[in-house]
């Protein structure tokens, strides 16, 4: 038997492989491995079979050498890893020509009696070259993702140093050439951090991630906002107070990145992930089940002490205050009754113990059932409990009414009504931080458990920063740049209580057994794009509110312009249902028909408008049927755009992208037309009235307004929801336009 052409080496166990790319290279080539070893416990075959083998050992070889090639590169252009890598492809290239030689046709000799070519294997040295294959190229593929490492650390670091030069920015000028710089460096950052995110096989590390980008995603425009809100009133102490916390919270949130990436441990650790109950409840399931197999497998008091310290947790619920009283007690009903349950089951253990039974009683069986049944009725009490309250509290605060009333006071200069609002919109912090822990320890896996504290920690963080920002209104009530930061504070916690509901529902999902069971989500090829059109979906969601807004400011409801904003709105309100997989839009047709409607009741305004700028003088009426020029074309090219045939899953999301985007940017206009037309109508109406009798005025409106055949007013029935003026938008642009 032929001796091995490589000495003895055993596999690097130490190399753990944390992410999927890694994991993915290294199939094909331990289905060649196995192929070969396999082929090795048969020493005779035919010609056709050694030729194949031959191949794939000659295939295996060539592979490594162009593997290697590009190890070594990367060992010369990086020269912390020179000789790391070195050796890792050194060892790779030796095993490759190891399993080249042990396949090699040379060393087979054919049979005079069937034909059949006898190999003289070595099957002890195919093992052993296939280990220290593997070994090798993992080393070397693990080598090369500290690489991705390393990029995301330099970027992150790039990003601190431009952080800290806009913290200290004291011009206009300066702060608008640093955040430029500091734009370019976040998308870098964030492409980097995404891929490694969707890399990572660890769903608990991939869900802090996603948390961890999540803040730095909405902390960009809080940084912008804030940081001009500062330049602009230096010595105002609620706006210095309100830029340092979003500072902090973007440094906070790079280092929990590089945590993740670096495995690094920090002191915060330990509180990523407490005990949950519902932790708890499997941990105390499964030590009662395994009983039935063995009944040495816990103790008495082992178990016992488990239910106690699962009994404490539910403290939190039975101690709320926001818990009723009937909660409660069910509650702990169904705590005491699993400890009934739990001593009924001990003593049959202790007596099958007592009989050296071998395996669970009769009477051991019907206790553990009880046991499992009534923890698990625990387990249901607590889950309504929690989801009903978050439930509860996202239907109340869905109308987001202390945010509106905050901007009312802050823009009325009312220092005294922000305080008492103020008040309003820390108690319904408190209960949502509070129902977030509720919905931690029902989540049901750990990645959700990390969405709750993600949750929890957003909205105590953001509550006191809308104060802070509402503060800063009141004291200079005239400032546009503090009326838009008080908005882009105000639509984080919005937005976040959109992203409460969406985990409201994953919380259901487990609980109900439907989590991987997920329909399509918009025929979208990749989950990136799906969080893209949520985006989306919100904007158009936060736009029709504040058109809704505008339109409540017209004191003549059955204008044409006001009817045609509204159905607008309520269309766009259902594009942004379909986003969440919701509403009457089932499909992309449904979506793509809604497009093509709403482009006619856009070219309908379009009309509307035209007519109404007749009774203008020359540079207002200029002003209007400028922006209406602009609707009308974003109008022509939802149209064209509805109506145009599409093929597979990428061009779908592409239509479906641009629908949702023109459909946006439609509203923006129409949002922006609203309190111009309103204040134009408005002034137009007092002069006529002063001029002219009130039935000359009608007269003029009747002229204006289309009638059908019947002689009734056409109208749409709408609803709508909303975002900022497009006044506030441009106030946000200005700085970066300068440059």
């Amino acid at each position: 038997m032929a001796s091995s052409p490589c000495g003895s080496t055993n596999f690097d166990s130490g190399l753990e492989i944390k992410t999927r790319s890694v994991e993915q290279t290294l199939v094909p080539l331990v289905s060649q491995i196995t192929t070969l070893i396999n082929h090795k416990d048969k020493p005779k075959k035919s010609e056709r079979t050694l030729a194949a083998i031959h191949r794939v050992g000659q295939a295996v070889n060539v592979a490594v050498g162009r593997f290697v090639a590009v190890g070594e590169a990367i060992a010369s252009e990086n020269q912390e890893l020179k000789d790391e890598m070195g050796q890792a492809c050194f060892e790779a290239r030796r095993a490759g020509d190891a399993i080249a030689q042990l396949t090699d046709m040379g060393s087979a000799v054919q049979s005079q009696s069937d034909g059949r070519v006898t190999v003289f294997s070595d099957r002890t040295g195919m093992v052993k070259a296939a280990r220290l294959l593997l070994s090798s190229v993992t080393k070397v593929l693990v080598l090369a993702d500290r690489i991705v490492i390393k990029q995301i650390i330099t970027s992150r670091n790039k990003v601190l140093v431009t952080l800290d030069k806009l913290e200290r920015v004291s011009t206009f000028q300066e702060f608008v050439q640093i955040f430029g710089q500091f734009g370019n460096e976040m998308v870098e950052f964030a492409h980097l951090t995404g891929d490694r995110q969707n890399d990572l096989k660890d769903e608990k590390k991939k869900a802090r991630m996603a948390a961890a980008r999540a803040v730095l995603e909405k902390c960009t425009m809080m940084l912008l906002t804030a940081s001009k809100t500062c330049l602009r009133h230096p010595d105002c102490e609620s706006a210095r107070i309100n830029k340092d916390a979003v500072f902090h919270r973007m440094r906070c949130a790079l280092e929990q990145v590089i945590e993740i990436v670096t495995e690094a441990r920090s002191s915060g650790e330990s509180k990523v992930l407490p005990t949950s109950i519902y932790n708890s409840i499997k941990d105390f399931k499964c030590s009662v089940e395994c009983l039935r197999e063995n009944l040495h497998s816990s103790t008495p008091q082992s178990m016992a002490g488990q239910l106690e310290a699962l009994v404490e947790r539910t403290e939190d619920f039975t101690d709320s205050p926001y818990t009723s009283h009937e909660q409660r007690q069910a509650i702990l009903g169904l705590c005491q009754l699993a400890r009934q349950d739990t001593k009924q089951l001990v003593h049959a253990w202790t007596e099958a113990q007592s009989v050296h039974a071998k395996e669970a009683t009769e009477e051991m069986e019907v206790a553990i059932l009880k046991t499992c049944q009534s923890i698990n009725d625990l387990r249901r009490e607590l889950h309504k409990v929690a989801v009903g309250r978050a439930s509860d509290l996202l239907k109340v605060h869905g109308e987001h009414l202390p945010l509106r009333a905050l901007k009312a006071a802050g823009a009325e200069g009312n220092l005294e009504a922000v305080a008492e609002y103020s008040r309003t919109l820390t108690e319904q912090k408190e209960q949502l931080v509070e129902t977030c822990r509720l919905l931690c320890h029902v989540s049901g896996t750990e990645p959700l458990e990390i969405t709750c504290i993600h949750a929890e920690e957003t909205f105590h963080v953001i509550g006191p920063q809308i104060i802070s920002a509402a503060q800063t209104l009141a004291l200079h009530p005239s400032s546009k740049i503090a009326k838009e930061n008080l908005e882009v504070f105000c639509e984080a916690w919005e937005s976040q209580l959109c992203d409460m509901a969406l985990l409201l529902k994953e919380i259901n999902d487990v609980f109900e057994g439907r989590r991987g069971d997920k329909r399509p989500y918009l025929s979208l090829p990749r989950p990136g794009e799906q969080t893209s059109m949520a985006k989306l979906g919100l904007e158009l969601r936060l736009l029709s509110s504040d058109v809704d807004s505008e339109v409540e400011k017209w004191e003549e409801q059955e204008h044409d312009i006001v009817r045609q904003s509204q159905s607008i709105a309520s269309m766009t309100y259902n594009m942004y249902l379909f986003t969440r997989g919701e509403g009457l839009l089932k499909t992309t047709l449904d979506l793509f028909h809604q497009a093509e409607v709403l482009s006619e009741e856009g070219l309908q305004l379009c009309s509307s408008l035209r007519t109404f700028s007749t009774q203008l003088v020359d540079e207002e009426k200029s002003v209007l049927l400028t922006e209406m020029e602009k609707l009308l074309g974003l109008c022509q090219q939802l149209q064209m755009g509805a109506k145009t045939p599409i093929q597979g899953k990428t061009a779908t999301f592409q239509k479906v992208d641009s629908s949702i985007q023109t459909s946006r940017n439609i509203m923006a206009v129409v949002l922006s037309l609203l309190p111009v037309c309103n204040r134009l109508h408005k002034k137009y109406k007092s002069e006529k009235t002063s001029l002219s009798s009130p039935q000359d005025w009608r007269e003029r409106q009747d002229a204006s307004t289309p009638v059908r055949d019947d002689g009734s007013v056409s109208s749409k029935n709408t609803n709508g929801f909303g975002v900022k003026s497009m006044e506030q938008h441009m106030a946000g642009l200005n700085l970066l336009e300068s440059k």
